[in-house]
């Protein structure tokens, strides 16, 4: 793999559309939502932003590499937990302006919250409750508390 990874360039419409040149569009903050999905499955497991350099780095890596808005660094998922995500696959859309990445999930889960997927809960359209009831889909895969020492 080689050491330097760029990006084409953004300035025709039809060529970031058409051509095979992955070449990302990063928002006024500089980063591009990734949802990551389980390769099997086809699951989503969580939604989070990547930088130009955490993508770079995934791409280097092999391994998912996001951008912590909240800490405002660089996060490579599972560094902390163990729970690393293998880069199965990596799409994006038409625009270039968000990607999906299929995963291998390595360990119990991708949540922080203990769980296979962070999206473990469904809007409940049956209930008709006010405020909006949700209902949940999973169990907890581990405990958050002892895997981040909380």
């Amino acid at each position: 793999m080689s050491t330097s990874i760029s990006f084409g360039n953004r300035e025709d419409k039809k060529e970031v559309e058409e051509k095979a040149i992955f070449a990302p569009k990063f928002d006024e903050n500089g980063l591009i939502p990734c949802v990551a999905m389980d390769s099997v499955t086809k699951e989503p497991l969580m939604l989070a932003y990547m930088s130009e350099e955490s993508l770079k780095m995934t791409l280097k890596l092999g391994e998912v590499v996001y951008y912590s808005r909240s800490r405002q660094e660089i996060w490579h998922k599972g560094a902390t937990s163990g729970h690393t995500q293998k880069v199965v696959e990596i799409r994006t859309d038409c625009d270039q302006d968000a990607v999906i990445i299929y995963v291998d999930q390595q360990g119990a889960g991708a949540c922080h919250t203990g769980r296979n997927s962070c999206f473990y809960r469904k809007v409940d359209l049956a209930a008709g409750s006010a405020p909006t009831a949700l209902a949940f889909t999973e169990d907890l895969a581990f405990d958050p508390d002892s895997v981040y020492k909380k």
